[in-house]
Order: structure tokens, then sequence, then C-alpha cells
């Protein structure tokens, strides 16, 4: 158990069946009244942010989120099979779960899967991935514009803006929380 006294940010409690997580916290002590603790919290299923006060003795559940490095395998249809590092053990996970920057990960890319009492609510691909360019159009010499783009199509399938000098068979880094492209691969 928690009280609203014990409040420090990163700290999830659950409130009414949810898992909530401290952003941010303030103890209140006003001139009149009792004291209380503002506290602004987010839904860590949902992401959904709210702002409540609570009495500094109020209790709550301690929400232990369990976070696992796994391994993407593959897909069968709506449901996408991610492997334990340790026990090989395969972890099907549907295809609503994935978020919209999963279109960055290819097989065999290793995910974080963040789960509450065994239910697997988020999966966070790698921040940085390096894929090669598939398609795009021929980047032609002598145009010294910058800050001008081209779509190009990446090895999983994805599009992004890429500057003109990347061509096809190039390896390109990109920022899977934003989905652009940051440089061209090193290797």
């Amino acid at each position: 158990m928690i009280t609203a006294g014990d409040f420090r940010n990163g700290v999830t409690f659950e409130l009414d069946g949810k898992v909530m997580q401290v952003v941010e916290f303030q103890h209140v002590k006003p001139g009149k009244g009792a004291a209380f603790v503002r506290t602004k919290m987010k839904n860590v299923i949902t992401g959904a942010v709210t702002e409540t006060s609570f009495n500094p003795t109020d209790k709550f559940e301690n929400a232990t989120v369990e976070r696992r490095t796994m391994e993407y395998s593959y897909n069968d249809g709506n449901l996408y099979y991610f492997m334990d590092m340790e026990t090989y053990e395969l972890e099907p996970i549907d295809a609503s779960m994935l978020g919209d920057n999963f279109k960055f990960v290819k097989e065999n890319m290793e995910c974080t899967l963040y789960s509450y009492k065994g239910k697997v609510f988020n999966v966070e691909p790698p921040t940085f991935v390096d894929l090669v360019v598939t398609q795009t159009d021929p980047g032609f010499a002598g145009n010294t514009a910058t800050n001008v783009t081209k779509p190009a199509t990446l090895e999983t399938g994805a599009e992004v803006k890429v500057p003109l000098f990347i061509n096809e068979g190039d390896k390109v880094r990109i920022d899977t929380r934003v989905g652009e492209y940051l440089e061209r691969s090193k290797s």
C-alpha cells in the first residue's frame, strides 16, 4: 500500500481498477483547512492524463508494471509473435496492441513489452532503427536546395521523407518516436 503523502514522480498505483503513474505532485498546506496533495497522473494503459487532489492519508494499492525485452519473430494474420530471449517462449500479441511506430520494426529486432498482471498493454520498438530503402525516385545532381525531401519506401513497407541524395539500396537511420529520417546509416 502507498499513501498519497508518499507520492513521487514515476510512482505507479491502482486507482479504481486503473493503473496510474504520477507525473507531477505537489504537497499543499493552505492557511485554512487540511493539507492535500495535488497530483497530475497518467493512465499507463490509455495514456490519458488527469489532475486530481488527494488527502495525504488516502491509501492506494501499489501497481508494478513489468518491462521485458523480447525479440520480434514473425506475424501470422493479426497475431505478432515475440520471443523471450531467456526461455525461448513465444508471446502472441494482437495487432491492436501495436502502435503506429511498429511499422519500422522488422523480424529479429528487440522490442520492450510492458505488462500489468501478466497482460501486455504496450509494445515499444527500438528508438532508432537502420533500414534499407527499397524504392525511391533517383536523386539528380545540381540540386543544391536545402531541406528538400522525397518519399522513400523502406524494407518494412513504411514510407518516410528522405533527402534527395538518398538512393535505393542505401541504409538509413529512422527515429521511431516521430517516424522521421535522421541520417544515412554508417553500416
